[in-house]
C-alpha cells in the first residue's frame, strides 16, 4: 500500500502508468520535490569523517544507524536510488535499481531486515533518479526510466506493507534540458543520514565508493550472464557485522574478449555502446569502464581473484577506510 502525507494513496486508476502520473502531480510530492531541489548536493570524500556504506548499480544494503552514519549511491541516470526506512527502528535500506526485472525480488530483499513485523510499520520511502529519457526515434521509444518507475510503483501499491512516499524525485521532477533540448538528470545520487532519516542529493568520489570497487563493478557485468542472479539485487554488505563480503563469482571468456575489444574504442564509441543514456553519464563513466576492462585483461581467470573460491571480506578501519581480512 502507498501512503502520501499520512493518507492512503487511492488513485482513480490501477494502471501503473496512471499511478506514476498521479504521484508526479500530487501536491505534497510536488512540494517535496521543490524542497529537495533546493538542497545543495553534498559531495562525499574521505575527508568527510563519517561511517559510510556506498552502493553500486544493482546493489542494495540494509544498515543499522548504530553502526553506519551515511548510506547512499550515485552514478544513476536511467536508474533509481530507492530508500526504505523504518522510523521506529531506524533500519534503513538503500538500493540502486537499474531495471524493472529486479523490482519484484529486489523489494523482497530490501524488506527482509527493514521491518520485523508483518505489516504494522509505516515505512518511509524516497525514490530519486530516472529522468525523461524517452526517444521516439531511438531503440527504446518509451525510454528506460518510465518502465522502471511504473514497476516500482505497481509493486509498492500491491504490497501488504505500508509505504509512505516522502519524495518522488523522478522523471519530470528530475529532468533538466540544455539549449538544444537534450534531457539530463538533475540528480545522479542520494545519501541518507541514518540517525535522522533525512535524504539529500549526493555524489561520492572514488575514495568513498570502496571497498573492492573494481571487483564489484565486474560482478555487475558478470551477473548478466549468471542465471542464478537473474531478477535479484546484489548483496554485498553484512548488516550486523558492518562488513563487506564479496562472495566468489566467475566471469566468462566472452566478457574478457569484450574487454580486449573495447579498450581500443574511442570515448564516444564506449559511451554509445555501453550506456542507456550516453549524453547523461558522469565525467568518470568512461574512465571506470576502462578500469574494469584493464582489470579483466590482467586477470582473465576469476580463480586468481578468488583463490580457494572463498569470499573477499573487508572490515572497517576507523571511519573511512577498509581493510581486507581475507583474500579468499
Amino acid at each position: 500500500m502507498i501512503y502520501v502525507n499520512g493518507l492512503q494513496f487511492l488513485p482513480d486508476s490501477s494502471s501503473g502508468h496512471d499511478m506514476v502520473i498521479a504521484l508526479l502531480d500530487h501536491p505534497d510530492l510536488v512540494s517535496a520535490s521543490r524542497l529537495f531541489c533546493a538542497i545543495p548536493e553534498r559531495k562525499f570524500s574521505s575527508s568527510v569523517e563519517a561511517k559510510c556504506v556506498y552502493l553500486f548499480q544493482r546493489e542494495y544494503a540494509t544498515v543499522n544507524p548504530a553502526l553506519v552514519e551515511i548510506v547512499g549511491t550515485d552514478e544513476a541516470t536511467t536508474c533509481v536510488g530507492m530508500v526504505i526506512r523504518n522510523c521506529r527502528t531506524g533500519m534503513t535500506c538503500v538500493a540502486h535499481l537499474d531495471s524493472p526485472d529486479v523490482v519484484v525480488v529486489g523489494l523482497f530483499q530490501m524488506m527482509s531486515l527493514v521491518s520485523d513485523r508483518d505489516d504494522d510499520d509505516l515505512l518511509d520511502v524516497h525514490i530519486v533518479g530516472a529522468f525523461e529519457d524517452s526517444d521516439p526515434h531511438g531503440e527504446c521509444e518509451e525510454g528506460y526510466s518510465l518502465p522502471l518507475c511504473i514497476k516500482i510503483v505497481e509493486k509498492l501499491a500491491e504490497s501488504r506493507y505500508k509505504f509512505e512516499i516522502k519524495n518522488f524525485q523522478v522523471l519530470k521532477h528530475n529532468t533538466r534540458r540544455d539549449s538544444e533540448g537534450i534531457a539530463y538528470p538533475i540528480f545522479h545520487g542520494l545519501a541518507v543520514e541514518t540517525s535522522r532519516g533525512s535524504v539529500i542529493p549526493a555524489s561520492f568520489d572514488a575514495s568513498t565508493r570502496g571497498p573492492d570497487d573494481i571487483i564489484r563493478r565486474i560482478r555487475l557485468n558478470a551477473s548478466f550472464e549468471d542465471p542464478r542472479r537473474a531478477g535479484r539485487l546484489l548483496d554485498t554488505y553484512e548488516t550486523h557485522t558492518d562488513r563487506f563480503v564479496i562472495t566468489p563469482f566467475s566471469w566468462s571468456e566472452r566478457l574478457v574478449n569484450f574487454a580486449r575489444i573495447m579498450r581500443y574504442r574511442s570515448d564516444p564509441e564506449i559511451l554509445f555502446s555501453t550506456s542507456t543514456s550516453p549524453y547523461a553519464e558522469g565525467s568518470d563513466y568512461v574512465k571506470n569502464q576502462k578500469r574494469v576492462w584493464d582489470y579483466l585483461i590482467r586477470h582473465p581467470n576469476w580463480k586468481q581473484v578468488f583463490p580457494s573460491k572463498l569470499a573477499r571480506i573487508f572490515e572497517r578501519v576507523g571511519n573511512t577506510s577498509w581493510v581486507m581480512i581475507s583474500e579468499t
